[in-house]
């Protein structure tokens, strides 16, 4: 049954910090790690898990793999465009995440730049303990 697979992929807390960025728009592995500070693998891991459920979709672009939220899906599961929309940004990680984001967006970092990120990261992370 889709609907358990969905469920299930909803719960882990890696698996919402990846759908909370990529409703921004499509990112690829090296920019979902550099961006939510996880391995390579991990991020791999949870992308297959997403896309099991029918949560994620990707599409190639040169040598490049770019992952993006599955349209049909959010459109056949109303409730999970309500979560990503409305009950996301209640959390502090997932805020966090999508200040990450917008820096990373703000200075231009490409997959072939992505190595930047860990210094714009560690800047915001800087900035809050401040």
């Amino acid at each position: 049954m889709n609907l358990v697979k969905i469920l299930k992929a909803l719960g882990d807390e890696t698996r919402l910090r990846i759908l909370n960025i990529l409703r921004c728009g499509p990112l690829c592995v090296c920019e979902i790690e550099a961006i939510l500070q996880i391995s390579q693998s991990n991020a791999s891991r949870h992308l297959n898990k997403l896309m099991n459920a029918n949560l994620v979709t990707y599409y190639k672009e040169a040598k490049y793999v770019y992952y993006k939220l599955d349209e049909k899906t959010l459109k056949d599961y109303n409730f999970i465009k309500m979560l990503l929309s409305e009950e996301l940004e209640k959390e502090e990680l997932l805020k966090q995440d999508s200040n990450i984001l917008k820096a990373y967006k703000d200075a231009g970092i490409t997959c072939e730049t992505v190595s930047q990120a860990k210094y714009i990261i560690l800047n915001i992370n800087k900035e809050k303990e401040i």
